[in-house]
């Protein structure tokens, strides 16, 4: 303490002798008047800055090499000023430091944990095409993973189930195999079934083709076929097989109950799978007129205005889809075409 006490004397001397020295009026030639007074001062900042260091906090102290050259430089650079300056600033750390309320980090055990782990309340959805591809998960993790897929929607479980007929597991071929040819068979027992249904009702009423059971039984068809596409049980020829018979029978619903808006979206999404732009567009403008909602018809004129190059019109349909805020799954095609 008595040396820090000496350090800091004598580091007030050698600058009071360098302010001296600078304003003394000597006949020896200014230069070195100008050296004398820079040694002074230098000598004096670095007692000075071996003094205040000691006073900082011992967090505040490291690392202590730099920090003294630090202290030593700031009251070099200012001749007087820096000298009260680095005074006044570790006086004020000192005297107003921030005290240290955060508790030590204590480590937690974490409990074991599978990925692989099915929910206990039924699965996840969400991330379930990576799950049934991942070749590290037990077979009988992924088994149970495809069994849950009756409770999904035909339109997910359908792509889920045809890329696995590509997995390295025979066993997941074949259940995604005949998981798919479940599906397609349950469907065509009832595309069967309707078939007659539609032909007795056409039997029924050969005077008059537009009784409520000959025009339910052809929607039901429309239905049916358009569920084979929908779910993408259909490929190739069958699916350009099932798109016509389900545009034929909607069309001839259409042609008695025109006020239809949900036969008319499906005849514009029918016709726009056939590649006729102009009647899907008339198609979907007819159903908006009925009263579809228009976040049902919007994105499937964008989806036209966009095959045909008409970006401005896209931006613009895609604008006014931008105005709905419920829309999760579009919102980062919105954010796209609005932010262009």
């Amino acid at each position: 303490m008595l040396l820090e006490g000496l350090k800091g004397i004598f580091a007030l001397a050698f600058e009071l002798a360098a302010l001296v020295l600078l304003l003394a009026d000597v006949d020896y030639a200014s230069d070195v008047q100008l050296a004398g007074v820079l040694l002074l001062h230098g000598v004096a900042s670095l007692l000075l800055a071996g003094v205040v260091i000691r006073w900082l906090p011992a967090a505040m102290a490291q690392p202590r090499g730099p920090l003294l050259a630090l202290l030593a430089a700031c009251a070099y650079v200012l001749p007087g000023l820096g000298f009260v300056g680095v005074l006044a600033g570790v006086f004020y750390l000192r005297l107003h430091r921030v005290s240290d309320n955060h508790l030590p980090f204590e480590s937690v055990q974490l409990p074991d944990f599978d990925p692989h782990q099915k929910h206990a309340t039924g699965f996840r959805v969400s991330g379930l095409r990576s799950f049934l591809g991942n070749a590290e998960a037990s077979l009988s993790s992924r088994l149970g993973g495809m069994v849950a897929l009756q409770y999904v929607s035909g339109k997910v479980a359908s792509p889920l189930l045809r890329d696995l007929l590509s997995d390295n597991s025979e066993d997941i071929r074949l259940l995604a195999y005949g998981m798919l040819d479940a599906q397609e068979k349950r469907i065509n027992q009832l595309i069967h079934q309707a078939s007659l249904d539609f032909a007795a009702a056409g039997a029924a009423s050969m005077t008059d083709s537009a009784s409520p059971d000959y025009l339910r039984a052809a929607e039901k068809l429309s239905d049916l076929y358009w569920e084979l596409i929908y779910q993408e049980l259909a490929l190739g020829d069958l699916r350009r097989y099932a798109i016509a018979e389900s545009l034929r029978y909607c069309e001839l619903v259409l042609a008695e109950r025109n006020d239809n808006a949900a036969l008319n979206l499906r005849r514009g999404r029918l016709l726009h799978e056939l590649g006729e732009s102009t009647a899907a567009e008339q198609a979907y403008e007819r159903a908006r007129v009925l009263g579809m909602p228009a976040t049902r018809i919007l994105p499937y004129l964008a989806e036209l205005r966009f095959e045909a190059g008409d970006y401005p019109a896209v931006r613009r349909l895609i604008a006014e889809l931008g105005q709905w805020g419920s829309l999760p799954r579009l919102r980062p095609v919105i954010n796209y075409w609005t932010k262009q």
